[in-house]
């Protein structure tokens, strides 16, 4: 019960960030042009030779890619009987990455930065980032199921930092190849956040009740 607290006391303070930036790229954009601006600027002025991992690394939140990899992991989750984690992970990234993250897009209408050169072709719209919304709903899932894969902490703990390190990169990415202001991509990890800080302890409460079930039928 205490970590449930935690976690939505977390949960509610990303979500108030979120809204808050909703609520200021709604009606005060401006306000944002000097963040904005400065990270990117920032950002851009890492090396040349970073372009290729940045235009390889973003692939990995690709629609294409996340919605082959969701469909790999859910199978894999339901077939080795994982269905509650299954269920979690296919409502995340149907419901929130999918329809949520697409229908904010619709609402907000921002249009993409012109401040750089884009180096890969978008045709949406940019707030939020649905690159930073898909990477932390899919791969901060695998961050928080990973005692399924590892259960012995140090090479789980590993594990965890790696796929950081991958949502951390996808994010970069998105503002380095000059598609996203930073303020788009911080509200997609802020939304892709707040949904998993608040539904993760009804997932761990079901989870522990389905295994409940299971072992009593084996018995």
């Amino acid at each position: 019960m205490k970590n449930k607290s935690i976690y939505q006391l977390i949960g509610s303070f990303t979500l108030l960030f979120f809204a808050a930036m909703c609520y200021i790229v709604r009606f005060y954009p401006d306000t944002l042009s000097g963040f904005d601006r400065g990270i990117i600027h920032a950002v851009h002025q890492l090396s040349p030779q970073m372009n290729g991992y940045f235009l390889w690394v973003t692939k990995f939140a690709n629609p294409i890619t996340v919605i082959l990899l969701s469909i790999v992991f859910v199978g894999l989750f339901y077939f080795n009987k994982q269905k509650i984690t299954a269920l979690w992970l296919a409502i995340s990234m149907a419901l929130v990455s999918g329809i949520g993250n697409h229908l904010l897009k619709l609402f907000f209408h921002r249009a993409r930065p012109t401040i750089l050169p884009h180096m890969v072709t978008e045709h949406s719209f940019s707030f939020p980032s649905g690159h930073a919304t898909a990477s932390t709903l899919l791969y901060g899932t695998l961050i928080f199921v990973m005692a399924l894969f590892f259960k012995e902490k140090t090479p789980r703990l590993i594990a965890q930092i790696i796929v950081g390190l991958l949502i951390f990169s996808i994010v970069v990415s998105r503002i380095y190849l000059g598609v996203h202001y930073p303020s788009d991509v911080l509200a997609g990890v802020l939304f892709g956040s707040s949904w998993l800080l608040f539904t993760y302890p009804y997932y761990k409460q079901k989870k522990l009740a389905y295994d409940l079930k299971a072992i009593r039928r084996k018995k």
